[in-house]
């Protein structure tokens, strides 16, 4: 066999292996082969580590942010950065400490750009009642990047007894969101010059350490919290559906959705389910404190929307079924495919 066609038919990264859908599940499973840490492969949003620190456990994580354009309605790259990493350790029930910040910049990326998303990295760390403790740039040449690219590793501390985790929804359990979906997804599109969109809708990018501290003051029966970023909210509850080994069913009519955005998804052909979101995180709760947890979160800034919209069920192990405002039942999957490229 020639050589060259041998190369051609090697398998290649495309986009939608970003897009937090199924070959972003495949390749990550993939990636896992060459590692052997039982804490990476839980795949949680951070890695729990059991090492003592003043009778806590200790919460690692870290995340790249390559969003296109770099400022959009409700924030920008700087901004989503500090968030995305704090909300990542916030959904294992940690408490966010320090973050690390590193940029890689293009070459001719225009210097007041730069400085807007440093000042905004560091009021948006502050309000979040973090630090930046280390970090980094890199300059690439011209035509070698695109724009600017970030990335941000957090720490944070648990509580001992809490054990929160993707694997840890029980039957019985309700299921809560924290307020309207789809917002930052469609903020980034009616961004974008390519599709001229007069509507401006702002993305819900936001901090939610202080919403899980107002939960868990709460309650501690909380089983399962995720930030639905990439994928979604169909996507997210795909992975806990599948990692629990349960059952779930959510109601459509509950599920709350902006009538802007709405409207959005509906002109474009977006299933706002699959729309990405960062300042909304979805909760599995106790039955019996769902009441208790809901009422504190609805006390809060980033929660105020929040509502009960499923819960966990023995039936169909490993699917997620919604019911749908004509009281029909139809399976939601997780996505396959890109939708929104470059979107955090």
């Amino acid at each position: 066999m020639n050589p060259s066609n041998m190369k051609n038919n090697k398998e290649k990264i495309v986009l939608a292996h970003g897009s937090g859908g199924k070959l972003s599940s495949r390749l990550i499973k993939d990636i896992l082969k060459s590692f052997t840490s039982p804490v990476l492969r839980k795949l949680d949003d951070s890695a729990v580590l059991d090492i003592n620190y003043k009778g806590k456990k200790l919460a690692f994580t870290t995340d790249s942010y390559v969003i296109n354009p770099v400022f959009f309605p409700g924030g920008d790259i700087g901004k989503l950065a500090v968030c995305g990493t704090v909300n990542d350790l916030s959904m294992t029930g940690a408490k966010p400490l320090w973050l690390s910040a590193s940029a890689i910049i293009e070459e001719g990326f225009p210097m007041d750009d730069f400085r807007k998303i440093i000042v905004s990295m560091n009021k948006t760390a502050k309000a979040a009642g973090v630090e930046i403790v280390t970090g980094d740039t890199k300059v690439v040449e011209k035509g070698n990047a695109d724009g600017i690219f970030i990335n941000t590793s957090g720490i944070g501390v648990i509580e001992k007894s809490l054990d929160i985790g993707s694997a840890n929804a029980k039957i019985g359990d309700r299921i809560i969101i924290s307020g309207t979906v789809a917002d930052h997804g469609m903020a980034i599109m009616s961004a974008r010059k390519e599709f001229n969109l007069k509507t401006v809708i702002k993305s819900d990018c936001s901090a939610l350490n202080g919403l899980t501290r107002a939960m868990l003051k709460a309650s501690k029966n909380i089983h399962v919290m995720r930030d639905p970023t990439r994928g979604g909210l169909a996507t997210s509850l795909n992975e806990i559906a599948e990692k629990s080994g349960v059952g779930i069913e959510i109601s459509e009519k509950d599920i709350p959705v902006r009538n802007q955005t709405r409207g959005l998804c509906e002109m474009l052909g977006f299933d706002p389910l699959y729309v990405a979101n960062e300042g909304k995180l979805v909760a599995f709760v106790a039955k019996k404190d769902a009441e208790k947890i809901l009422n504190a979160m609805k006390k809060t800034v980033d929660g105020r929307n929040a509502g009960i919209i499923g819960e966990v069920v023995k039936e169909h192990r490993k699917k997620v079924l919604l019911k749908t405002r004509i009281g029909g039942m139809r399976m939601v999957d997780t996505l396959t495919g890109e939708q929104l490229p470059r979107i955090c």
